[in-house]
């Protein structure tokens, strides 16, 4: 007697944890699994390399662990997901088809209209009900407040209902200048060895990736992330907190956990990457600025991205309230060189690693993307293709609010706009630059300092007003060379649109 046909439970590429929602009630005996790997979704952007090897190696070692397992596992390489779906039904006939819910609304309108069964997810650690519970009744939602709500709900660094050592807050502490001697002080990330299944999928990508092929520095394992975790823990987050915010041209990790691409495809979870730093403080191997800065990032900044990025909806990823609609210059397609040497430092780094630290990516691209006026959204899908931890639920809150203040300040109470001044003071990079970040006009003139002036003046009917920039907006107001500002700022523009700054 043939036995009845098994239920599916289809495992999305970003949901990679063995402990996620929707095999919970699954095991090898009761459910078939599915794969899909998806042409459409190869074609959707212009792809780094090392994002897209990333995502496809560790699926199909996924695939990999769960058939050693015993399970059986339909993996499909289709021309869409839907296309997947229906080739496994006709060649299944499960009697239902269940996931966790998805990481984007795309991806949940799509599973709805196929008739697939969602669970609710467990990839993070607030549920985008929860944060909407919380955001309820608020007049202004702050990362800070969330971020104390969660530190309490999940009880993390706490003693009771206080911090521990009774401060909630060490950033303050965490902004160190790079070191003067201007040396990698920071062991190296691991590696990896690449094997056949890394050769082929290299080998099947499309010729439209771009960026340097992989070395081996980002686990496409679960085994392998978690080796990089604690790696990190005992090695790296002892020394995370005071050069968090450095820039340096010799080390382009510092003591960067570079965790998020495995929470974000499901390798690890934050709560063992949480529990992990909150052991190694409580045993006295990491100062507490260390691990609160590290944790702040994963279950304040982070879950707070996420739950943004569902309660604003759809609409918020299309706002643009500056008016800013220039495309994405060469230097950043690399279609053109920059010599603009903390542009050029901080683009090569994501050629190398499709990766670069959270200050590279706000105050040197996000900053040139606000102050020059490129397009939020053009801004946006072109961080979420080249960074091996984008997604669109990462990028959209990320650089439609924090780094572009495309939102009119829904995400941050002020534009993060800065001239050359702040990225001398939090690098080194404008030592030997062709630009002289102490000059405002003339052929020399910084670029970022120049935009910058520009950027106030050209807006100052909105900022003259907001309380933490007025004062900046007052001194550009007060520049006797203001006309000459705007006229180089007129010609950088025109330079970074050629491709020639």
């Amino acid at each position: 007697m043939t036995p009845p046909p098994l239920p599916t439970v289809w495992v999305l590429g970003d949901q990679l944890h063995p402990r996620q929602s929707a095999l919970a009630a699954a095991s090898p005996a009761t459910h078939r699994l599915l794969v899909v790997e998806s042409a459409a979704k190869l074609a959707q952007h212009h792809w780094h390399v090392q994002r897209a090897h990333l995502v496809i190696a560790s699926l199909r070692r996924f695939v990999e662990e769960r058939r050693a397992e015993g399970w059986q596992v339909d993996h499909r390489v289709a021309p869409s997901l839907a296309a997947g779906l229906a080739a496994h039904r006709a060649e299944f006939a499960p009697p239902e088809v269940t996931a966790m819910e998805p990481a984007s609304r795309d991806g949940w309108e799509l599973l709805e209209r196929l008739g697939v069964r969602l669970v609710r997810s467990n990839q993070f650690l607030c549920h985008p009900d929860e944060f909407a519970a919380w955001a309820a009744g608020r007049k202004q939602l702050k990362m800070e407040d969330f971020y104390r709500w969660q530190r309490r709900r999940l009880d993390v660094l706490m003693d009771g209902d206080e911090p521990v050592t009774g401060r909630w807050n060490y950033d303050a502490d965490n902004r160190e200048r790079p070191p003067k001697d201007g040396r990698n002080h920071w062991p190296a990330p691991l590696t990896t060895p690449l094997d056949d299944l890394d050769r082929q999928v290299l080998a099947d990508l499309p010729d439209t990736v771009w960026g340097a092929p992989p070395d081996g520095t980002w686990a496409t394992s679960r085994a392998e992330a978690l080796r990089r975790l604690h790696h990190f823990v005992e090695h790296l987050l002892p020394r995370f907190g005071p050069h968090e915010d450095a820039m340096l041209t010799a080390s382009w990790h510092l003591a960067h956990g570079m965790m998020a691409q495995y929470l974000n495809i499901g390798l690890l979870h934050p709560d063992e990457v949480v529990e992990a730093a909150e052991d190694a403080y409580r045993a006295g191997l990491v100062p507490i600025a260390s691990a609160e800065g590290f944790i702040r990032q994963v279950i304040g900044w982070r879950e707070y991205v996420w739950g943004v990025y569902w309660l604003w909806g759809r609409e918020y990823g299309e706002a643009n309230v500056l008016g800013a609609h220039r495309p994405i210059p060469p230097a950043l397609t690399g279609r053109a060189p920059t010599q603009m040497r903390c542009l050029a430092t901080t683009l090569q780094t994501l050629h190398d690693h499709g990766w670069v630290h959270h200050i590279q990516r706000l105050m040197v691209l996000g900053n040139l993307a606000l102050i020059a006026g490129i397009d939020p959204q053009a801004m946006t899908r072109w961080m979420w293709a080249g960074f091996v931890d984008g997604a669109e639920w990462v990028m959209v809150p990320n650089v439609v609010g924090m780094a572009l203040h495309a939102d009119g300040g829904r995400m941050a109470t002020k534009p993060y706009a800065a001239g050359g001044a702040y990225i001398d003071r939090m690098s080194d990079y404008c030592r030997g630059c062709r630009y002289d970040r102490t000059r405002r006009t003339g052929p020399d003139a910084c670029p970022f300092t120049t935009l910058y002036w520009d950027f106030l003046a050209r807006h100052e009917a909105r900022f003259v007003r907001n309380p933490r920039v007025a004062q900046q907006v007052r001194a550009a107001q007060r520049l006797g060379d203001l006309p000459a500002v705007q006229e180089r700022a007129t010609e950088v523009l025109r330079l970074l649109d050629a491709g020639e700054l």
